[in-house]
């Protein structure tokens, strides 16, 4: 409307956020992505209301709720994005980069997903073989042996420090059943996870 402000609202889709996404919805690319640079997106009803519900947020940026929902806010993005136009997946979760990402601080942070040695890999922009032998020179260990012992001493912590039920955690560190996750716990704590209940 003539005589109104304009208002230009940025949002950047950080790399490590679409890395999470991509472990959460199990998303696996095969191949680099090789189209164009810049797409157009097309006018979309889930896409206009989004960016309206977002408007507050830029009215309002000392409120402290911003900081807590702005992630929210930039996955739910994502999400229409892809509703709209699911080939942009190749386009958003190609991370066949020439680099490699930092290997520790990926791990200390998605230690918790349930996925194969190789996606790892692929998600901190390495071959499998690259993946293992950088793995080893940073944490002294081969990935499976470190993931299951991060992932136990996350367990102790939530059970000790959180009074966390078994069955309410094994599924969120990466353990496929109770039983696993309980002959594994007794064996590197010498006592059962259900020892920390009482």
């Amino acid at each position: 409307m003539e005589g109104e402000g304009y208002q230009t609202i940025v949002i950047s889709l950080r790399e490590d956020l679409l890395r999470q996404i991509a472990l959460e919805e199990q998303i696996e690319i095969a191949e680099k992505y090789t189209g164009p640079p810049n797409l157009l997106i097309p006018e979309d009803d889930f896409l206009r209301a989004f960016f309206q519900s977002i408007i507050p947020y830029t009215r309002y940026p000392e409120e402290k709720i911003i900081n807590t929902l702005g992630r929210l806010k930039v996955k739910e993005a994502v999400y229409l994005l892809l509703n709209a136009m699911p080939h942009l997946q190749g386009f958003l979760f190609d991370f066949s980069e020439p680099y490699k990402i930092d290997l520790e601080k990926f791990m200390q942070c998605n230690f918790h997903y349930n996925v194969p040695i190789a996606k790892f890999a692929r998600l901190t922009g390495r071959s499998l073989a690259g993946f293992k032998r950088d793995f080893q020179k940073i944490f002294g260990m081969p990935p499976r042996h470190w993931l299951q012992e991060r992932r136990l001493t996350e367990a102790r912590r939530l059970l000790e420090k959180k009074k966390k039920k078994p069955s309410a955690i094994y599924l969120d560190l990466g353990f496929e059943s109770l039983s696993h996750f309980s002959h594994a716990f007794k064996k590197k704590f010498g006592r059962a996870p259900s020892a920390y209940l009482i």
